[in-house]
């Protein structure tokens, strides 16, 4: 294993990070030194563990004074290597996974103070048993944790009602890159002393510090629930049947999903269990999740009637409603299940963009024509949160296996992609951040005096450049 570090600074991080709280053995290491998506592994000689915010205080005080890069990772679920160090050894990993307590909830005040290390699907199940609800979720909830969330701004479906992560955190704890501590953790709703400091930590993915806890905010427990998955033509009905429905439900749509046929087939065909809602197939469906925190059947007949009536106007080509939670689960399985049904089938090209909710069916008939014919044999799958403007444009072969000779040029394959992207105005990252996989291109069409800004303030915080090295920036 190749390594720059210093023998006498790992073992002064050893010291600090105390019993139980570093590990060099290399299986333990191995489980997160490779990502999710298989992709990417990296090496380093040290994992460290910290109990708590003064314990990774004196970590980071010992990185900064020797020089030593550190890495911060959550739960290992990011999609573009921002959680995972370099091949090059020269960094020590920094795992947040006891950091997870949950250290106070006020349900009367719908605010929640929790750590890094607490995992997504912990912290909604928190929320439930206090009559309240986290208003964020991905399929990657029960690995997902809220450090990560925070620091790559995720967004996931309930975006198009209540928002991406940035709009969830109130207050915000950190370690800054010279080991002093950021104390905005104070859930005050109003707070107008100054600059905002903590609002650069979030989306920063760990390049100016390390979250270690926040205060967020919770809603109301929905009372009524009505989730319906839809048959439609293309992407043009569905983007008009959002409109409808945020009309006909007072905007009340949390969520409305895009998922093509082809995506659908995977999912019915990689996860076990997973039904058609429908008995014929169509080219496109829509998840769409109507919620209120008011008791009764209102949405739910206001969601009936408004597909009835895009039905008889022929928007709609079929929809089934959900009876109960449990058909409505089903139906959100079947558009959860989708990455891991497209990981299953095999390789495939990620690209998560965003470009103006009203342009988004435009965009994706044309990038997915002058790709699928540039690029014989391959195959887009285009899914995700349209009516945000979000869809998760992936490229894959149309047979599955291995994808050896598309892979080997993905590169050349995003660059075409994200310049499309750029013509339209749009963003090379909606929700998965930069990490190392996006930053030559970040660096290529970024807006220059945002990326010399974005330097400034990295070269401000942290001069000597140990925080979560070789992400972002190239």
């Amino acid at each position: 294993m190749a390594t720059h570090l210093d023998m006498t600074a790992l073992d002064r991080l050893r010291e600090a990070a105390g019993p139980g709280g570093w590990s060099d053995d290399p299986d333990r290491l191995a489980s997160k030194l490779t990502d999710w998506r298989n992709q990417k592994t990296g090496v380093s000689p040290l994992l460290l563990l910290p109990r708590d915010t003064e314990t990774l205080a004196r970590i980071v005080k010992i990185a900064n004074e020797t020089g030593t890069p550190l890495v911060p990772q959550g739960g290992n679920t990011g999609l573009v290597g921002a959680g995972v160090p370099e091949e090059d050894g020269a960094a020590v990993l920094v795992s947040m996974d006891r950091m997870n307590r949950i250290r106070a909830l006020d349900a009367p005040g719908f605010t929640v103070i929790a750590e890094a290390g607490v995992v997504l699907e912990t912290l909604h199940k928190a929320a439930e048993d206090a009559d309240c609800m986290f208003p964020l979720s991905l399929g990657a909830k029960g690995s997902a944790t809220i450090g990560g969330l925070i620091s790559t701004n995720a967004g996931g479906v309930q975006v198009l009602r209540y928002g991406n992560m940035r709009a969830q955190v109130i207050g915000l704890e950190a370690v800054l890159p010279d080991g002093s501590i950021l104390d905005q953790l104070t859930p005050l709703r109003k707070d107008n002393t100054g600059y905002d400091i903590k609002q650069l930590l979030i989306g920063a993915e760990g390049t100016l510090g390390f979250v270690t806890a926040a205060s967020l905010r919770l809603v109301p427990a929905p009372r009524e629930v009505a989730t319906a998955f839809v048959a439609l033509a293309d992407p043009h009905a569905a983007l008009t049947l959002l409109a409808r429905l945020k009309a006909a439900t007072g905007d009340n749509v949390d969520s409305f999903e895009l998922i093509p046929r082809h995506g659908l087939d995977l999912v019915l065909q990689h996860i076990p269990g997973a039904r058609d809602p429908l008995s014929a197939p169509y080219p496109w469906y829509v998840l769409v999740e109507v919620t209120s925190a008011m008791a009764g059947e209102t949405q739910r007949q206001a969601l009936e009637t408004a597909l009835a009536a895009a039905f008889e106007d022929g928007l709609v080509v079929d929809a089934a409603l959900a009876e109960n939670r449990t058909q409505g689960l089903d139906f959100w399985r079947l558009r959860e299940e989708l990455p891991e049904a497209e990981r299953l089938d095999g390789p495939s090209i990620k690209h998560d963009v965003s470009v103006p909710v009203s342009d988004m069916p435009r965009f994706m008939e044309e990038a997915t024509r002058i790709i699928e014919a540039d690029w014989p044999g391959t195959q887009v799958m285009a899914f995700g949160h349209l009516g945000d403007g979000n869809v998760h444009y992936n490229v894959k072969t149309a047979e599955p296996g291995p994808r050896t000779e598309l892979m080997a040029r993905r590169y050349e394959l995003s660059e075409q992609v994200y310049d499309i992207v750029a013509r339209y105005g749009g963003s090379i990252s909606a929700e998965h951040g930069i990490g190392t996989s996006k930053a030559k291109t970040l660096a290529r069409l970024g807006n220059p005096a945002k990326l010399a800004a974005m330097r400034a303030v990295k070269a401000a915080l942290d001069p000597n450049g140990i925080m979560n090295p070789g992400k972002i920036f190239v």
